[in-house]
């Protein structure tokens, strides 16, 4: 599985990219207005960070709108991956951008026929957003299974990135149905190496290699 962070941070971006983990970045227009920065210059710079896709989101609400926009993002880095909402106005940009070469994210899904038509459409990655399902007292990961089937199916090359992951136990649970990509918020990629019998088992080696008193 690979893991995308969810954030226009950054440090948090440069940190998580040192430990080898990261395989791409995320971002919308409410991460980019918490950076209080330029939208274009916060992309280029994250596009120079991370080898992998970078998703930056179009405003357009109309087809040709997002065209234009999603064009003038890919040009910002080849990794630009061109973020578009799952309405049939997205659906025929998505359709437009991939054939040109761009990548595709179309976010914003909540169903499995969302997700069917996003694949014919050729997007790169479905974003279906699991925590927002779960707070209506749904479950995310139904929908990931779902798609995971439909997507095997028919041999779809779309790529499922689960979103809106809350907790540790959504990234294993998608790991397990066998979703593509993870996008996660910096913490909780960070939680994923937590057990406490690690950090048990860790302290107990270190105390009794200080009473050797060696070093190496």
């Amino acid at each position: 599985m690979k893991f995308f962070i969810d954030t226009a941070d950054i440090e948090e971006i440069r940190g998580l990219t040192a430990t080898g983990m990261l395989d791409g970045v995320t971002t919308n227009p409410s991460l980019i207005a918490k950076s209080g920065r330029v939208f274009k210059e916060v992309i280029a710079e994250i596009c120079e960070i991370v080898d992998g896709p970078v998703s930056a989101e179009v405003i357009a609400l109309d087809a040709e709108g997002m065209i234009t926009q999603g064009r003038d993002l890919a040009k910002i880095a080849k990794n630009v991956t061109v973020k578009v909402p799952l309405t049939w106005a997205g659906l025929e940009a998505c359709s437009t951008l991939s054939k040109e070469g761009t990548l595709v994210n179309v976010t914003l899904c909540f169903s499995a026929n969302q997700a069917l038509l996003a694949a014919k459409a050729g997007a790169t990655f479905i974003s279906p957003f699991v925590g927002r399902l779960d707070d209506l007292n749904l479950d995310g990961m139904e929908l990931i299974e779902d798609i995971r089937q439909i997507y095997d199916n028919y041999e779809f090359k779309t790529e499922i990135l689960v979103a809106s992951i809350r907790t540790a136990n959504h990234v294993k649970e998608a790991a397990l149905i066998g979703a593509d990509v993870a996008t996660l918020p910096p913490q909780v990629l960070r939680q994923l190496i937590n057990h406490q019998l690690t950090d048990k088992g860790l302290e107990a080696f270190m105390a009794d290699w200080k009473k050797t008193g060696q070093n190496l």
